[in-house]
């Protein structure tokens, strides 16, 4: 299985001037196959780029998706219900939507890892037998 990645870590691939910049870029070009990247990532993705960035990152990573260097992994109505639940058991923190469903995504591929730079929400979710994710990088 491949690695799925949590909008933080694609936004600091695409910023030069981001603090995690080259260890984020090291960790997905140190992978055998393509990141997975859950589609509701990339509305947040365009969001957090058109603020801070500029279009031509932006427009940069939908040419890498189009050549095949991220897989996308959509978004179907059991996962966006199953994500829902997630929200609904940690409400406390807040889990956004994007998180919740980036946690699924994982959920149904299997993954005990995540490419995040959020270990805020991250680090409190729990896969079955109440095991933490993985964040990477770490």
């Amino acid at each position: 299985m491949a690695l799925v990645v949590d909008t933080s870590v694609l936004y600091a691939t695409l910023d030069t001037g981001d603090r995690d910049y080259a260890r984020c870029v090291a960790l997905l070009d140190g992978l055998s196959e393509p990141p997975v990247v859950p589609t509701p990532v990339l509305v947040e993705l365009d969001q957090l780029l058109s603020r801070r960035a500029s279009l031509d990152a932006w427009l940069r990573f939908c040419d890498a998706v189009h050549e095949g260097a991220y897989a996308l992994f959509d978004a179907t109505p059991p996962l966006v219900a199953r994500a829902s639940e997630v929200q609904r058991r940690y409400a406390d923190m807040p889990i956004g939507y994007v998180d919740a469903f980036v946690f699924v995504t994982c959920e149904a591929l299997g993954e005990t890892s995540v490419a995040t730079l959020d270990h805020r929400h991250f680090s409190v979710l729990r896969l079955k037998g109440r095991r933490p994710l993985e964040l990477l990088p770490g």
